[in-house]
């Protein structure tokens, strides 16, 4: 292999580390995205549980504090601030509490939709361009490839066997970063996905209860 790139004119040797480079960028969005999703969807267990297990409202929000580290926590803090904030000070609700704290969560949601998210287009980029760069890198060294073979006067195989096997090189470097980049990209986009809906899902359960208790 690294015969073949240092016979390689220049330009395919740009290639090669290009579409290395791109390999390697997208082996380090997978894995961070991997250990981030794992880390929110344990985060979002935790939450659930403490959220669900019958203490008050107040006294979650009053333990968690206004900074929180957590996506969950992001979001119910987020809605619980906005409840807070549209007390008066007679014990009364400011009209239109109901869609502020609507408005609140789906802006903190969005937030940690755009958190979950970032990295992705970088797969969605290598996937759909590397076989277009190699394929160039190829294109371009089966040229200088024949324009050897005419310089030589030879059509000898192994004459032009060299040159051909590098050019190919580069599409294979470029098929090497797009297919793992293609997998992974509608691996993670769905489990980004799902977890945001579940984000979502919490976010109307517990603005159905802020609801029943505006209505009471």
């Amino acid at each position: 292999m690294w015969a073949l790139f240092a016979r390689a004119t220049l330009i395919v040797k740009l290639v090669m580390v290009m579409l290395v480079a791109a390999s390697v960028w997208c082996w380090a969005v997978i894995i961070d995205k991997f250990v981030q999703y794992r880390r929110a969807r344990r985060e979002a267990r935790i939450f659930d549980e403490s959220f669900w297990s019958g203490e008050p409202l107040d006294g979650l929000f009053d333990q968690i504090g206004t900074n929180p580290s957590g996506q969950s926590q992001k979001i119910f803090v987020a809605g619980m601030l906005e409840w807070r904030r549209s007390h008066r000070q007679d014990g009364g609700l400011i009209a239109g509490a109901q869609a502020r704290i609507d408005r609140s969560m789906d802006v903190a949601i969005a937030k940690e939709a755009g958190e979950l998210q970032r990295g992705l287009p970088v797969l969605a980029t290598v996937g759909s361009t590397a076989p277009f760069v190699g394929l160039f890198g190829t294109v371009w060294g089966i040229m200088n490839a024949f324009i050897e073979i005419a310089e030589a006067q030879n059509t000898n195989l192994a004459v032009v066997a060299p040159g051909i096997s590098e050019a190919l090189l580069a599409t294979g470097l470029g098929l090497l970063a797009a297919i793992p980049a293609v997998i992974f990209y509608n691996k993670l986009s769905g489990d980004a996905d799902r977890i945001i809906a579940g984000y979502e899902a919490f976010a109307d359960e517990f603005a159905t209860i802020l609801s029943r208790q505006l209505d009471s």
